[in-house]
């Protein structure tokens, strides 16, 4: 995992992967519609982006951006289909929460819809529990959120 820029090459490669996978999962779906992020939300002092490497090649992303002052939110966590199936994404998590946790936040929440089955596996097996919607979102149906220990 390296830290990097949310608008750096790699980065927006990764991103644009992310939302064809998005869009392939659900028709009728396109960025235009989903909930905004700029790359400076997701950069200190309120946010990270972590690009996770599989043989020097760049395959996962994922970046934390701040609701308030005890929460930030997970976004377009994606891992490559290649590199899937072998840890990778839950050490993204991991270290997503871990730089949560050094930046002050006492929660992380995310979202995701029915057609992630494998991603919403992931959160539920590493302890995210559904709670009320906090963002608007045609595709999303479930709202998670972990308390950071």
């Amino acid at each position: 995992m390296a830290l990097e820029r949310a608008d750096a090459d790699e980065s927006l490669a990764l991103q644009q992967a992310f939302f064809a996978d998005i869009a392939s999962r659900y028709p009728g779906w396109a960025p235009a519609g989903s909930q905004s992020v700029e790359p400076s939300d997701l950069a200190p002092p309120n946010g990270v982006w972590l690009v996770a490497y599989l043989d020097r090649r760049a395959v996962g992303c994922g970046g934390l951006q701040r609701l308030d002052i005890d929460t930030a939110q997970i976004r377009r966590l994606f891992l490559d289909e290649s590199a899937r199936g072998r840890g990778i994404g839950r050490r993204l998590l991991a270290e997503l929460e871990s730089h949560a946790r050094r930046l002050g936040y006492r929660r992380v929440r995310l979202t995701t819809g029915d057609s992630q089955a494998e991603a919403l596996r992931m959160f539920r097996t590493t302890d995210y529990q559904e709670i009320p919607p906090f963002t608007d979102g045609v595709f999303t149906r479930h709202w998670m959120e972990k308390r950071l220990a």
